[in-house]
């Protein structure tokens, strides 16, 4: 192992609980409490078109249903011409190759190792097109052996390399959980402030389509407890380039969430570099009755579920929260603040999750502003269902959001 680091640093020198029936009523008084399909990939555009891969059987349909604009303007407008903004388009994987790509143009230190990320490309070709440009060493091709090349990258980063390990899917970083909480989170304080581990660990996770239950994890809320790390969660393209920019540029270890459903998301980014703040959160459409917080996947069932609620009279707040940890309570608190409501809509599991953590968040630093009980929709906590029904059963729909907003604003 020490001769394979050795051999990198010399040639680099150079991603509900409630399980809501919407005819229901939810929400009452604050007495009583909030309880509780199959088709190929299409690239939907941020602007809620789709382009290509419907499924003719009916996939595309129910896409189209899931996954909507990503930032809505307070009344419906004409889609402007894409062509016609500046600006070059890609999709979301594509996006975290450019900048991956990027800093490793920029810096020499930064390697990349994983299984199959490198004449293969990767899983989800994040990595296509690295290794014949840097090389066998900087794009390294692994054993599957999680917890071994995982170790591997931490250590590579005790000694001054900027490694980006990629779990082919999150669910098999579990295999890596002693080396990236007792090694990754850990050793900067327990060597006393001598080794800073700049590693970014990255790869698809979420509820996919039919992917079955090892395959549909969501690892945030192992990984929250864990110090020393920052998570952060990407959702379109343009925050995933600025955010696995930034990740690599840290100094210290991020684990950057990717969700499988989001890679052939389209959006048109700037042509000109730039960098996102790890620690901030994304206004996605300002609001003024209540407060959605949301990330990830779960932002476009929560702008469908705005769609609905404009329609109907309200005036949602949205805010994709980005930094898994540490949450933004600055730009969180101000909403807080301003709407006195909020919904919390994720697809990690509602026990221990991170909708758990940020109510506990809310309720100890702005408890005084809220009008109403924070109300968290999230996944029900069994494991994924291959069935396609069901599995869309244990995640969070956007009719359960517009029903949630409805009973919390009465």
């Amino acid at each position: 192992m020490a001769a394979i680091i050795q051999g990198i640093g010399a040639a680099t020198a150079l991603s509900s609980a409630n399980s809501l029936d919407s005819n229901k009523s939810l929400f009452a008084n604050s007495r009583r409490s909030f309880s509780e399909r199959k088709g190929r990939f299409c690239v939907v555009r941020s602007d809620g078109r789709l382009s290509y891969g419907l499924d003719r059987r009916g996939g595309g349909r129910r896409a189209e249903q899931i996954i909507t604009n990503a930032v809505a303007a307070k009344e419906d407008t004409a889609a402007a011409s894409t062509s016609s903004k500046p600006g070059h388009e890609l999709l979301l994987f594509e996006a975290l190759r450019e900048g991956l790509e990027e800093e490793m143009d920029r810096d020499p230190t930064v390697c990349v190792m994983g299984e199959d990320v490198g004449h293969y490309g990767g899983s989800y070709k994040v990595t296509k097109g690295l290794a014949p440009k840097y090389g066998d060493l900087r794009v390294l091709d692994t054993p599957i052996a999680e917890n071994s090349f995982t170790g591997m990258g931490i250590g590579a980063a005790m000694t001054g390399l900027r490694p980006v390990i990629e779990g082919m899917n999150m669910g098999f970083l579990l295999l890596a959980f002693n080396q990236i909480s007792n090694n990754c989170g850990m050793l900067h304080y327990t060597s006393g402030g001598q080794f800073k581990i700049p590693v970014v660990i990255r790869g698809p996770g979420g509820v996919g389509r039919q992917l079955g239950a090892e395959h549909s994890q969501r690892l945030e809320s192992y990984f929250q407890s864990i110090p020393g790390i920052q998570m952060v969660a990407c959702s379109t393209p343009y925050n995933a380039k600025g955010l696995i920019k930034a990740a690599i540029r840290s100094d210290n270890p991020v684990i950057l969430f990717e969700h499988v459903l989001l890679y052939n998301l389209k959006e048109r980014i700037p042509d000109e570099e730039y960098v996102l703040n790890l620690e901030e959160a994304e206004m996605v459409r300002p609001g003024e009755d209540v407060t959605i917080l949301t990330y990830s996947r779960m932002r476009y069932h929560v702008m469908q579920a705005a769609k609905t609620l404009v329609d109907k009279g309200y005036d949602p707040e949205v805010i994709d929260i980005r930094s898994l940890k540490p949450f933004d309570l600055r730009t969180i608190g101000n909403s807080v603040k301003k709407t006195h409501r909020v919904v919390i809509v994720e697809e990690c599991m509602r026990t221990g999750g991170i909708g758990a953590s940020l109510t506990a968040a809310i309720t100890e630093n702005f408890h005084d502003y809220l009008d109403a009980p924070i109300v968290c929709l999230s996944s029900q906590d069994v494991p994924t269902p291959y069935a396609g029904t069901l599995e869309n059963w244990t995640v969070v729909q956007p009719p359960q959001i517009v029903t949630a907003v409805e009973q919390l604003c009465q």
